[in-house]
């Protein structure tokens, strides 16, 4: 049985065709702004084979080596400017300079403060970010839209730490919701939003000690909690919370019941506008919490077969599959179709470091092997869930393997292609010749968008820069591709 490919000109178009995609329906139809073509444009590649055998389809389809036909929608100027933040980016020491003049006092004010901020602006901000403010955004969005790709729009700000802070930041996410609306319908997958924005930091710190000594001792009563679903399992670690912790206060029960308020506005939100809302993962001291809103609301908001609340599994943790398995079947015995995305995780020496402070061993894996057998087992479960049954998932993944290897096992189950159960995600800037090689391939492929103020977004900037060495090292696989696509126009230029 042969498997068809369809081809990317005619992709793009079932890409706007609401009745191929549930998600997003209600969205209004907006023309997108056409841009006055660049002379470094390039016109599109030819489609690909229309067909495939099965057997073949997932690692035929996937093609990573035809760097003209990747990088067919990416101006000269646009390929110009990745290929040297990239290579700078890889640099370690640049990389430290970087982030040792971000945190520099020297650099905080005045004269040298407006010219890094320029400086940053027009190279790793530009290069990694959607824009200063949602309009600007928007016009990125439009932009990848028209390259055959989806944005997540991530509202870039940081954790909060009082209510007014908070009651700022739900103001940016409802916005941002109103702003994907404004947009090509199904050219925004998700709406992205932080927990650690819209409540206090101190607040989910003492809500996950609360949660933690409930699975160390089940007869811990916590009045304030609501229906949720598995949180922990039995490999996961409890060691954040020594003793038994004190009740919440007053105040601190009246704090999170604000904080419900919040991600029950956002979540109202969203469930009007038919937009998927995605919550972002954090570091274990507080990741209890935010599990535990994100499972509680998915109860609440995520009916028939459209998950409107997804939640984030971290698979560089031991724990992930164990927690995954309990949570999905928790999810299928209430009737609650569930929206995952998977990611590797990006706090590994933080991890490290505090586990070690308390004489534990790190919570991440022990191998990079390992981690990746995590990643692709979690995906491969995933897939079959969503093949067989209710619930999407994202697959946010820079591992070429990692997608070839889903790509092969979505095309044997008949999920992939113009569907709105399945997504592979990248950061916006990276692993671009992954993303446009699934998406030529016929899969739904999303860019995370973080977007704000130079300023507010660049501590964001410098977590992951700290974080991802690794991930941003790695990058020579799309250099490389860059490279050899520079050189094709530039004979081809020449001769």
């Amino acid at each position: 049985m042969a498997t068809r490919v369809i081809p990317p000109r005619i992709l793009k178009n079932l890409r706007y065709n609401t009745t191929t995609k549930p998600l997003n329906a209600a969205q209004p139809s907006i023309s997108p702004a056409i841009a006055s073509p660049s002379l470094f444009e390039r016109s599109p590649s030819p489609p690909a084979a229309d067909v495939i055998p099965a057997s073949a389809a997932g690692t035929a389809a996937l093609n990573l080596d035809d760097a003209e036909r990747l990088f067919a929608s990416v101006s000269t100027k646009r390929l110009l400017r990745s290929s040297a933040v990239l290579h700078a980016t890889a640099v370690g020491p640049m990389v430290d300079l970087g982030m040792w003049m971000m945190k520099s006092r020297v650099f905080q004010s005045g004269l040298l403060k407006d010219l890094v901020m320029a400086a940053t602006k027009e190279t790793f901000f530009s290069h990694f970010c959607a824009g200063e403010d949602a309009a600007s955004a928007g016009r990125s969005i439009r932009a990848l839209n028209d390259a055959g790709l989806r944005g997540m729009l991530v509202y870039g700000v940081e954790d909060a730490h009082e209510n007014d802070g908070c009651d700022r930041n739900l103001n940016g996410f409802l916005h941002t919701v109103d702003v994907s609306k404004s947009l090509p319908p199904s050219s925004v997958s998700f709406v992205i939003v932080k927990i650690t924005a819209i409540c206090p930091m101190a607040l989910l710190e003492r809500m996950s000690d609360l949660l933690r000594w409930q699975q160390k001792d089940p007869s811990f009563v916590l009045p304030w909690k609501q229906d949720s679903l598995p949180i922990f399992a039995e490999s996961s670690p409890l060691y954040h919370t020594q003793k038994r912790p004190e009740p919440l206060t007053p105040e601190e029960e009246s704090d999170l019941q604000l904080a419900n308020q919040r991600l029950l506005e956002l979540c109202q939100k969203c469930e009007e506008a038919n937009m998927p809302l995605l919550v972002d993962a954090e570091h274990t001291t507080v990741q209890p919490a935010i599990d535990y809103f994100t499972y509680s609301s998915s109860i609440r908001h995520n009916k028939d077969d459209n998950p409107i609340v997804f939640g984030t599994i971290q698979t560089y943790l031991k724990d992930a599959k164990e927690r995954l398995l309990l949570t999905t079947k928790a999810a299928e015995k209430m009737g609650v179709p569930m929206g995952f995305k998977l990611v590797r995780g990006a706090y590994m020496s933080t991890e490290s470091k505090l586990a070690e402070s308390f004489g534990y061993a790190s919570p991440i894996h022990n191998t990079i092997q390992d981690t990746h057998n995590c990643f692709n087992d979690c995906s491969s479960f995933l897939l079959e869930k969503i093949a067989n049954g209710p619930g999407s998932v994202v697959l946010a993944t820079h591992n070429i393997e990692s997608g070839k290897l889903a790509a092969t096992k979505a095309y044997e189950l008949g999920v992939g292609k113009v569907n709105h159960k399945l997504e592979f995600a990248q950061l916006y800037g990276m692993s671009e010749a992954l993303s446009f090689g699934l998406s030529n391939a016929g899969f739904q492929v999303s860019k995370y968008m973080p977007f704000g103020p130079v300023d507010m977004v660049m501590p964001y900037l410098l977590r992951r820069a700290e974080e991802n060495r690794g991930l941003l090292a790695a990058s020579g696989f799309d250099r490389q591709l860059m490279r050899k696509e520079l050189g094709r126009r530039l004979k081809a230029a020449v001769f």
